[in-house]
């Protein structure tokens, strides 16, 4: 049983602690300007009279956030769609686990789609990294988040994992709530979509029960996000460019805000969800077979051949990938105007980078190439 010191350091907001956090965020000087950028048309003195009256995190999920992130999808994308939902049960819960391709859209968005559907929404991981000020804080707890902490020793490292997999554990059999985490530590920088290994033996960290036993438990269910148009691809490709120029890579001081910010104005194009077929206890159990050491490693293969299958793969994935390339392989998936266009696009993009250019346009097309390559590799 998760201790109550780790539960209360982690869990979102109870619904007796909303109108509290209600007034903090509405008496905050941020929140001004984010009401008028997401609800332009809104009479601000009636949002925020209206906001201070949300009583419960149901309230504030369906009369703020869906409307929110509606506003922003109309906003910054040309379609949304998302296949295969009617794999998901209603009645049970799941470790949801996705790419992870911008900081607050994917599981944002995957929010919306569940109560289009009178599916429950999940809960979600939120790094530490993020959790300041103290708006973001309120907001995200309120919005069903739940703390992971970034960092630290190899012991605190150690520790945080189990308090993260204990708390998983038993939200999803105690609550009776989903979860959603990514795949990886942070964003995919460079598309190249891979489950870390890592994170998957997080999940057995809260049970001592068999493999096959133990992960069966966590109900895991893939989830497949892509977008048209890469959220931040030209933050990434800065990113990747000086992490591989140095070998490190270190954050601004407001740097995750930045992506943030950048990552909900830029334009998407069409954004697609799809909801692949959870992970079995047959393929647990022939994980479970294998020698020790290689059972997670197939398990996260599993995962990330279940995420190709259902990426839904864009014209500008298949011209990045034949002009990294330099083929025609893909060509009968786009016109001659389409890639004049994507060059322009790419030429706009990454003119302000600094570095090496012919390194920087690789890098950046590699963002919208790899998925390709993906699939390629894995014969989808």
């Amino acid at each position: 049983m998760i201790q109550q010191s780790v539960l209360d350091e982690y869990r979102p907001y109870y619904d007796n602690e909303v109108p509290e956090a209600v007034a903090r965020i509405a008496s905050d000087s941020l929140f001004e300007p984010i009401v008028r950028f997401v609800f332009p048309e809104e009479d601000y003195a009636a949002f925020v009279e209206n906001f201070r009256r949300l009583g419960s995190v149901y309230d504030f999920q369906t009369k703020i956030m869906d409307k929110a992130i509606c506003n922003i999808v109309r906003a910054t994308a040309t379609d949304l769609s998302y296949s295969s939902i009617d794999l998901i049960d209603p009645k049970k819960s799941y470790t949801y686990i996705s790419n992870h391709r911008d900081i607050v859209l994917d599981s944002a968005i995957l929010q919306t789609i569940f109560y289009a559907n009178n599916i429950k929404t999940s809960e979600i991981t939120f790094g530490s990294n993020l959790m300041r000020p103290q708006i973001v804080v309120d907001i995200g707890k309120i919005n069903k988040m739940f703390k992971i902490i970034r960092g630290g020793t190899a012991k605190e490292i150690f520790s945080n994992s189990q308090n993260v997999s204990d708390y998983m554990r038993y939200a999803i059999t105690h609550k009776n709530e989903s979860t959603w985490i990514a795949q990886r530590n942070g964003r995919t920088k460079d598309g190249d979509d891979k489950t870390q290994v890592a994170v998957l033996k997080m999940f057995a960290m809260s049970s001592s029960r068999p493999f096959a036993e133990n992960l069966a438990e966590m109900n895991i269910a893939p989830i497949a996000v892509s977008y048209e148009y890469e959220p931040c691809d030209a933050l990434k490709t800065q990113e990747v460019y000086l992490l591989r120029k140095n070998g490190t890579y270190t954050k601004t001081a407001n740097e995750d805000l930045n992506s943030i910010v950048t990552g909900i104005r830029q334009f998407k194009g069409r954004i697609s969800y799809t909801f692949c077929p959870p992970i079995t206890e047959t393929e647990l159990t022939s994980c479970q077979e294998a020698p020790h050491k290689e059972r997670f490693r197939l398990l996260a293969e599993i995962i990330d051949r279940r995420i190709y299958s259902g990426y839904r793969l864009f014209k500008t994935n298949y011209m990045a990938y034949d002009l990294l390339e330099g083929t025609h392989r893909f060509a009968q998936q786009y016109s001659e105007a389409d890639l004049k266009e994507f060059v322009e696009y790419v030429e706009e993009r990454t003119s302000s980078l600094e570095g090496d250019r012919g390194e920087l346009r690789n890098i950046f097309l590699g963002i919208y190439a790899n998925p390709v390559r993906n699939c390629i590799d894995n014969n989808i």
